[in-house]
C-alpha cells in the first residue's frame, strides 16, 4: 500500500509540470483566437468561444493528421457551446430576481406600505 502510494506521488510530481503546460498552452490559443475573433466581428457572444474552442481544438490536434484535427475541433465546439449554454440558463435564471418592478408592482407595494403603517 506504501509503495503504491509513493509511486502515485512521483508519477503526478513528474506529469504535472506537463498538464500544466498543456493547458497554459490551451488557454493561451484559445484567448488569442478569442480576442481575435472580437476584434474581427465587433462583437462580443458566445459563438466567439464556440468557435475558439473548436480552432484551438483542431490546431493543438494537427501534427496527428486531418482526421484527428476534425474531431478535436468537433469536440472543443461542443464542449464549449455547453458551457456557453450552461452559462446563459445560468443567467436567465438569476436574472428574474434583480429585474426592475413594474409600474403595477411598485403601486401596490407603496399601497401596502401605507396600509401597514396607518394599522
Amino acid at each position: 500500500m506504501n509503495r503504491r502510494f509513493l509511486g502515485s506521488m512521483t508519477t503526478i510530481k513528474q506529469k504535472s509540470p506537463i498538464l500544466a503546460g498543456n493547458f497554459a498552452i490551451w488557454g493561451a490559443m484559445f484567448s488569442t483566437i478569442d480576442c481575435s475573433l472580437v476584434y474581427m466581428r465587433k462583437k462580443e457572444d458566445p459563438w466567439n468561444s464556440i468557435i475558439s474552442g473548436a480552432a484551438t481544438g483542431g490546431i493543438l490536434a494537427a501534427r496527428n493528421g486531418l482526421p484527428a484535427m476534425a474531431g478535436s475541433a468537433v469536440i472543443g465546439g461542443v464542449l464549449l457551446a455547453m458551457i456557453e449554454g450552461i452559462g446563459i440558463l445560468v443567467t436567465r435564471f438569476t436574472a428574474e430576481q434583480f429585474r426592475p418592478p413594474t409600474f403595477q408592482e411598485a403601486f401596490e407595494a407603496q399601497q401596502q406600505q401605507q396600509n401597514a403603517s396607518a394599522q
